[in-house]
């Protein structure tokens, strides 16, 4: 039994643990740290390609996963917040973004690494992030402690695998069993299965840098550690056609522009490093003299001359996409729309798209008592079916949007991020208020009818009225919720006032009528609760409107 050889795989798998927490660790909390950040970003995005492109690249460096950044976009399309042919020109972008994962390997692993204290970086962050996050008593302050302990480890382990590498180059048993590995379709694959599996190229090209910093030689050398860089950009697509199981057909669209964009360009680069065997040693080793920093420029240069590529052909991905993958959804007003599952970490993002999706409820709650209130008037008893079918999508979204509101919660949140969805509970609430009055709308018009009660036109005038100051109140609502306008409070405070009055009055009438012997006794009980169910809906719509004042 070799000991030194079996240390020194122990110590490589260690360095590579340690790279990969440090690695997960900076992820999260950039996203984190920048949710809010990225959210502005992807709003920025246009019909402009290069804008595009230069935003993709941007969200991707931020938080060091092209994978993250496609798996938002599959959601982003998914809702219909994005076009495919604006997703197609972010991907590109993305691509471009996940080559600084290696060339942060590359500085750290280079030979030059001692000169620039690649180690005493790495020991001053780590400590200095983890009592940050420990001792901190802002939420900022713990995640920027939290993102400086995970770069720390993310550099002590670029370090460490180098010496690893470094250790392993002297044991025969090694070199022989990377030589053995000369076929350049299984070097493809061996980075694509690679990638699939640890769900990131950057990380793998962190390791080959690591192997040429420790002048470890793949094959035959020359081109072979390229072409495993080839094979990390196909593998790290599986995220995202994981991620579109399920989803929507321009998601599944989405993830299958990523996979023909990262498998094109494999492949127009492994025929050329096929027929240019000595490109690594004519070209890249004539420009750099380092070995790491030659892998990681390629990463660089091969993502930049695909975007180069194909970026004026966006169109043409796009409608191979839709020629692929026929367009058979059928819409369900139950499901979410806007709320992704994509979107649970990016807190920012995923309270947007819930304020967007209770927005949804409320229409939808606002159709079912606006068909049982027509009901009502027509004295319409066969509609009895259609409310209640549309109070049972309002009930299954309701319950969708909770659970998604529970799983967002269970995130490391901000305090006022928690106060936002605390509000947004109430919320729904609130709106879950118009659809039971639709029910009750319902056992009023069977009364109406069965028991052959009498209103007057001019009664029924009077309702349509209150209720159409209802409907007026709504829409101002839903907008001040939707675009956080408080400038519209005033003016809504003043609608429901004026419902509040409305109800006094046709009460009053009511009573009146009464008196006079012009309305029967019986007519009470229905007219009394639906004016005053009315009233009580002006009262939940214009809590929605002052959430805003809560987040």
């Amino acid at each position: 039994m070799d000991v030194e050889l079996i240390s020194g795989i122990l110590m490589l798998l260690t360095s590579l643990g340690a790279f990969m927490i440090g690695f997960k660790l900076l992820s999260e909390n950039v996203e984190k740290l920048s949710s809010k950040g990225l959210k502005r970003l992807f709003a920025k995005t246009s019909n402009n390609r290069l804008v595009s492109v230069g935003i993709g690249a941007a969200t991707t460096t931020l938080v060091q996963s092209s994978s993250i950044t496609t798996v938002m976009m599959v959601g982003f399309v998914n809702a219909g917040l994005m076009t495919l042919l604006q997703a197609t020109s972010l991907i590109m972008g993305a691509n471009i973004g996940s080559t600084t994962t290696g060339l942060i390997a590359a500085l750290g692993a280079a030979k030059s690494g001692a000169s620039i204290g690649v180690v005493e970086i790495a020991m001053l962050l780590t400590p200095v992030g983890i009592f940050m996050n420990i001792l901190g008593k802002k939420d900022k302050i713990k995640t920027i402690g939290a993102m400086l302990a995970g770069l720390g480890l993310l550099l002590f382990g670029i370090d460490s695998m180098s010496g690893a590498m470094s250790a392993l180059k002297d044991n025969e048993g090694v070199k022989n069993l990377l030589i053995s590995v000369k076929n350049p379709l299984l070097l493809l694959l061996i980075g694509a299965v690679l990638t699939a599996v640890i769900q990131s190229s950057g990380a793998v090209t962190a390791i080959i840098v690591t192997l040429a910093a420790g002048e470890l030689v793949i094959g035959d050398g020359g081109n072979s550690m390229l072409y495993i860089i080839l094979g990390s950009n196909i593998g790290t697509c599986s995220t995202a056609l994981l991620s579109s199981l399920g989803a929507g057909t321009n998601a599944k669209r989405t993830s299958l522009i990523h996979l023909m964009f990262n498998v094109f360009g494999s492949v127009i680069f492994f025929v050329f490093l096929l027929i240019y065997k000595d490109f690594k040693v004519n070209v890249l080793e004539g420009l750099i003299e380092d070995p790491a920093l030659q892998i990681a420029l390629f990463h660089t240069f091969f993502n930049v001359t695909c975007t180069l590529i194909f970026l004026p052909f966006a169109n043409v991905f796009v409608k191979v996409s839709e020629k692929l993958i026929k367009n058979k959804d059928e819409v369900d007003e139950s499901k979410g729309k806007f709320i992704d599952e994509r979107f649970i970490s990016i807190h920012a993002v995923a309270i947007t798209q819930i304020e967007k999706e209770i927005a949804r409820l409320g229409d939808l709650s606002m159709k079912s008592l606006n068909t049982s209130f027509n009901a009502f008037v027509n004295k319409d008893k066969d509609a009895k079916s259609q409310v209640y079918k549309e109070i049972d999508v309002v009930q299954a979204l309701n319950d969708e949007i909770t659970n998604y509101i529970v799983k967002v919660s269970a995130n490391d949140l901000s305090l006022q991020d928690e106060q936002t969805l605390s509000s947004l509970h109430h919320v729904l609430s609130d709106i879950l208020r118009i659809s039971e009055v639709s029910d009750n709308l319902v056992k009023y018009t069977a009364r109406y009818v069965d028991e052959e009660l009498v209103f007057s036109d001019n009664v029924i005038l009077s309702l349509q009225n209150m209720y159409s100051d209802v409907t007026r109140l709504y829409d101002l609502a839903i907008k001040a919720f939707v675009e956080h306008d408080a400038s519209l409070l005033p003016a809504i405070d003043d609608i429901e006032e004026g419902i509040d009055a409305a109800r006094t009055r046709l009460i009053n009438d009511h009573i009146k009528r009464l008196n006079e012997g012009r309305c029967k006794p019986e007519n009470s009980g229905v007219f009394i609760n639906l004016v005053g169910n009315l009233e009580r809906i002006g009262d939940h719509i214009c809590y929605v409107a002052h959430s805003i004042e809560q987040h």
